[in-house]
């Protein structure tokens, strides 16, 4: 029989990144391409206690259907905590409990972009939400990520020559895959921006808590005085990536259109990971539980660049983070950014090539990321190591 897909699939890839998951299975590849967070990041032994402390009060509650919003104790939790802790959040936004940050870029395109209507991202930026956009056929506009985040005056250049921009969206904390940090500067100016011309910016924030040096910055959120900033933060990296538990905090107008997006979608998210995100928030130390993660990272973190310098240096150049899984290198001009990586793969090391992250996959890119939180120490040195090989043999 001949399949007939939809005009929204029929031009939708593999993720790239999931494809290089195929290689990076095997047990002899040392797998720098993954987002995971560390193995010791996860706090098994308070998540096991709450587990079996809730089937043992409320197990009918933790196995029935519950509502779309998401588990009232947590979202009323959420909306203190963070108006309290960030100032994000006021009495115009409402916040909904999504199934995981990836649904939040799903919905808010469903619920707002019209088939070939724009959205402005950086470039590079986060394959996921990219795909998210693409299953709903928007016309996708890339701005070039210096290293203090989005060009301004490119995404102005951008705005005044597309007519139909519904929003920008932006990761200006350790972004994915660059691991830039957006200075206060442009933070307040891409706000301006999305004034001057009125769109909407969807703000992703899964990585904000996982600043390791540096000056803490005001989400975008926290400028939002008109209700055109859609802000999703998510438990993925500070709790757990499995259970799949995230949040959305905006206009109420938008969030009850996402609600409906979402009941016609999953009908809620699995409550049995809503509970144990509440208590884990309300009963055990969850300060203390950021500041574990932090020292976990920042001595990864550290281990990571100072390979890079020892091994790849100057060849492979990368700007220095202070936060979040991922660090974005450049190669030098001249060297094929495709083959690198394929040769790469060879010598069993995997990266993620920089043209996956673009808004056209076929554009040149001279950049690859690797993420440094998911391999031991042995493998990280192993594999950059080799990448330094590669490069030096490359350049020669």
């Amino acid at each position: 029989m001949e399949y007939k897909f939809s005009d929204r699939t029929n031009n939708l890839k593999p993720s790239a990144i999931r494809e290089i998951f195929k290689y990076a299975a095997d047990p002899t590849v040392v797998s720098l391409s993954a987002g995971n967070p560390s193995p010791d990041a996860f706090p098994v032994k308070e998540l096991e206690e709450i587990s079996a402390r809730l089937f043992k009060e409320n197990p009918i509650g933790l196995l029935q259907y519950s509502v779309t919003e998401g588990y009232a104790p947590l979202r009323d939790y959420l909306k203190k905590y963070m108006k309290e802790k960030y100032n994000i959040g006021n009495d115009t936004d409402d916040i909904l409990i999504t199934t995981g940050a990836q649904q939040i870029m799903d919905f808010s395109t469903k619920a707002l972009v019209n088939e070939g209507e724009v959205i402005i991202t950086e470039a590079p930026s986060f394959i996921g939400s990219l795909n998210s956009f693409r299953a709903y056929n928007a016309k996708l506009v890339g701005v070039k990520v210096e290293s203090d985040g989005m060009d301004t005056e490119l995404l102005e250049k951008a705005l005044q020559e597309n007519d139909n921009v519904k929003f920008i969206y932006t990761i200006p904390n350790f972004q994915n895959p660059s691991g830039v940090t957006m200075s206060l500067e442009k933070r307040k100016k891409v706000y301006e921006l999305a004034q001057k011309y009125d769109v909407l910016i969807l703000e992703d924030n899964p990585y904000g808590d996982l600043r390791y040096s540096g000056e803490f910055l005001p989400a975008i959120k926290t400028f939002d005085t008109d209700g055109r900033v859609i802000y999703a933060g998510s438990f993925s990296k500070v709790i757990s990536p499995g259970i799949r538990v995230a949040y959305v905090i905006a206009p109420q107008p938008i969030i009850q259109k996402l609600t409906v997006c979402k009941q016609g979608s999953d009908v809620h998210t699995n409550i049995w990971s809503q509970m144990l995100c509440y208590e884990f928030l309300t009963k055990y130390d969850f300060e203390a539980h950021l500041e574990k993660l932090r020292t976990i990272y920042r001595a990864k973190a550290k281990f990571a660049m100072d390979l890079l310098d020892k091994y790849c240096a100057p060849e492979i150049t990368y700007d220095k983070i202070d936060g979040g899984l991922f660090i974005w290198c450049r190669l030098p001009e001249g060297v094929d950014m495709p083959a690198f990586v394929r040769k790469a793969i060879e010598r069993k090391v995997c990266v993620v090539p920089g043209n996956a992250f673009l808004t056209d996959e076929n554009g040149t890119s001279d950049g690859f990321r690797i993420n440094f939180s998911t391999p031991t120490d042995e493998q990280l040195e192993k594999g950059i190591k080799a990448l330094g090989k590669l490069i030096k043999e490359e350049v020669q």
